[in-house]
């Protein structure tokens, strides 16, 4: 009697001290969004016992969340639009996926090469999130039988309590834009080693051979990141191009109660 006593304080001393240990990626604090990841996959019929580097395979990983459905839809939305045909998105994951291994199968019909195989190869991470702030990062590659693949890096910067995609024009004061891109001519000058006068027409592909900044961007608690996807403003060897604005060269343009505003010392 005394050893099955002694046994279950032992358990009982085990279980208390597991209790404080948090929990893996997925779980989340009471005050943010909890998600998991969910993974669709598909090969296609000719795939046989060949690995997934030799055939034909959709591959999407993103998360889904917990009560926000408007998140989920903006997710769902930005996958099936990343490399969508002729700009016409599916209407779901489980339809871009049927449709791409059907693309396969056409191309094969009037191109038999062996060794031709398509990728589509999707992912979403959350890669930052506190109690009003969950930014995610969408990437995809693809192959569809061309030159070279395809690559796409967008992002999601949610705003917890609106329940919206945030834009620029919601984290930044009226009249930002010419003073916002004018900060951002001299960081991006800097990291390209040209000096403030060097013309832009030669290796850019920026309308009017003006610099301007994008739309793709992403809340950082350090400033704000404006990506360039392959061939936006470069050629496609070139690859992707990053410009980083920290806060302290841009507070004065942030709207005061925005979710920026938290990170502004």
């Amino acid at each position: 009697m005394k050893n099955l006593c002694l046994l279950f304080f032992i358990v009982l001393g085990v279980s208390s001290c597991q209790w404080g240990v948090p929990n893996k990626v997925n779980e989340k604090s009471f005050d943010t969004l909890h998600y998991a990841y969910k993974v669709i996959k598909a090969r296609a019929a000719d795939c046989g016992t060949k690995s997934d580097s030799a055939c034909t395979v959709v591959k999407i990983n993103y998360p889904v969340f917990d009560s926000a459905k408007a998140l989920n839809d903006t997710i769902v939305a930005k996958l099936t639009l990343m490399f969508a045909m002729d700009g016409k998105a599916d209407s779901s994951l489980e339809l871009m996926t049927k449709n791409f291994l059907k693309s396969y199968d056409d191309f094969k019909k009037t191109d038999p090469r062996s060794g031709m195989f398509f990728t589509l190869d999707d992912s979403v991470k959350v890669i930052h999130q506190d109690s009003s702030l969950t930014t995610l990062q969408v990437q995809g590659y693809t192959y569809t039988g061309g030159a070279h693949g395809g690559t796409s890096v967008t992002f999601i910067n949610w705003d917890s309590k609106a329940g919206k995609n945030l834009r620029l024009a919601d984290i930044f004061a009226t009249g930002y834009h010419d003073k916002l891109n004018a900060v951002a001519e001299k960081i991006f000058r800097k990291n390209e080693k040209l000096s403030d006068t060097a013309s832009l027409a030669a290796n850019y592909f920026f309308k009017d051979n003006k610099f301007a900044l994008n739309t793709n961007f992403s809340i950082t608690p350090l400033g704000i990141k404006f990506l360039y996807n392959q061939y936006d403003i470069k050629p496609y060897a070139a690859g992707i191009t990053e410009l980083f604005i920290p806060y302290a060269q841009i507070k004065s343009l942030v709207q005061p109660g925005s979710v920026v505003s938290q990170f502004i010392k």
